[in-house]
């Protein structure tokens, strides 16, 4: 995938096991999360990171960010959360020397990006209280709920959610958030997930029904909206998903780039591509990052995605490609004229 650098991370005291992957610079230091994960073996860790990587790397050209890609997983679950793990974790990351900006992301939050920022100044969302930007998963939430509007807008022109019918797939920070909004938009809302305490919490403050996961891709709904782990767009997923579009917060939703975005089409099912709707929160660090933190920007900002989607669709069927490739070449060709200017 054409990476620069991927660090290896082992602190035997601690039980810490990383990856730290850095895909591409062109744009500026990496800026990606650092998930942590119980994975089956350690070639699923490193596919995970060099994946998502990657995509952050889309995530930031085509937001216009002055970022480049990088990612992190922590092979392991949260009871090896301590000040001296994260710690130990922070020395990994400032041993790259910029390079990489870490974030939270799966199973991390801001207490934990507070323990990092003890080791190393390059770590974004740390709390309010410490001058940073908190948790950037409402921002995430809300440029997908932006990005659904969007896609309404394009599949039934208007861009009103009222009574449209949204399985959201895992209610954990991200998932919730966009369950609030949907809610208020009037929309019929779904919601699934393995962690029946996250079910019961969402259902006690929106007004959601809750489907059994073998259920979910067999519910009639206007929008699937993916927010828990990537790869369900697949081989067995697509053929009995009753959805007219695809719009979630999860990354690396399709198994296959090519393939599973190309059934997408075949089924007429406006897909949106996940490194675009899913960068509100990169958008809200990086503004951490560059020192000028205002709320009120950065949630202008996020609505940029509305008008870039909608971009995205247009190239698509001008240039006859699937949404997800002509995402990716957007972002591309701003890299490459980068390149070209350096």
């Amino acid at each position: 995938m054409g990476h620069e650098n991927v660090l290896l991370c082992n602190d035997e005291e601690t039980g810490l096991n990383a990856i730290i992957a850095v895909h591409d610079t062109t744009l500026g230091p990496a800026l990606g999360g650092t998930r942590m994960w119980k994975y089956a073996n350690h070639d699923l860790a490193i596919t995970d990171a060099l994946r998502l990587s990657r995509g952050m790397t889309y995530k930031a050209s085509i937001s216009g960010l002055n970022l480049g890609g990088g990612k992190a997983v922590i092979v392991g679950d949260t009871s090896l959360k301590s000040e001296a793990f994260w710690r130990a974790y922070g020395r990994f990351v400032e041993r790259l020397n910029g390079n990489y900006i870490t974030a939270e992301d799966v199973n991390t939050n801001t207490s934990d990006m507070e323990n990092i920022h003890k080791e190393t100044k390059h770590v974004t969302g740390i709390p309010m209280s410490m001058g940073g930007s908190g948790d950037p998963s409402p921002f995430t939430a809300y440029g997908t709920f932006v990005a659904m509007k969007a896609c309404a807008q394009k599949r039934w022109g208007s861009d009103s959610l009222d009574g449209k019918k949204v399985m959201v797939q895992g209610v954990g920070h991200v998932g919730q958030y966009l369950v609030d909004h949907l809610d208020k938009a009037g929309a019929k809302v779904y919601v699934c997930d393995i962690n029946r305490e996250k079910l019961t919490q969402t259902a006690a403050k929106n007004k959601v029904e809750i489907i059994a996961p073998e259920d979910m891709f067999n519910t009639e709904v206007d929008i699937y909206a993916p927010c828990a782990l990537g790869a369900t767009l697949n081989d067995d997923s697509i053929p009995v998903l009753k959805s007219e579009i695809v719009c979630g917060a999860a990354n690396n939703q399709l198994k296959d780039e090519l393939i599973h975005g190309k059934a997408l089409v075949d089924k007429n099912i406006l897909y949106a591509p996940d490194f675009l709707i899913n960068a509100g929160g990169l958008m809200n660090v990086a503004a951490e990052a560059r020192g000028n933190y205002n709320e009120t920007e950065v949630s202008a900002q996020v609505e940029t995605i509305y008008q870039r989607l909608l971009d995205i669709f247009s190239k698509a069927e001008a240039e006859k490609l699937t949404p997800q490739f002509a995402a990716i070449n957007m972002a591309e060709e701003r890299i490459a004229q980068t390149k070209v200017a350096v």
